[in-house]
């Protein structure tokens, strides 16, 4: 390994702070839909202007989008059953 990469501990703090940020987010917009219904649809329409800040070839539109739609999908499917 390179002392331009990552150390595994790194990574897996990193992936730790992702899961648990999304899930914190994830119920809290649960939770925001049931008191104010429409936002997941407010949320839904903005994912067509969502774009990669990368500058590099990583650079990826589309699967930023991808990614939101899967969210805001599995959002929506959480939110109904409640």
């Amino acid at each position: 390994m390179s002392g331009t990469e990552p150390s595994q501990d790194a990574l897996a703090a990193e992936r730790h702070r992702e899961l648990a940020v999304e899930h914190l987010l994830f119920q809290t917009l649960t939770y925001v839909e049931r008191q104010h219904p429409g936002l997941i649809d407010h949320l839904e329409a903005g994912i067509d202007h969502l774009g990669d800040a990368a500058h590099d070839d990583t650079k990826n539109d589309e699967a930023v989008r991808e990614i939101a739609r899967r969210f805001v999908a599995s959002l929506r499917a959480q939110s109904q059953k409640r």
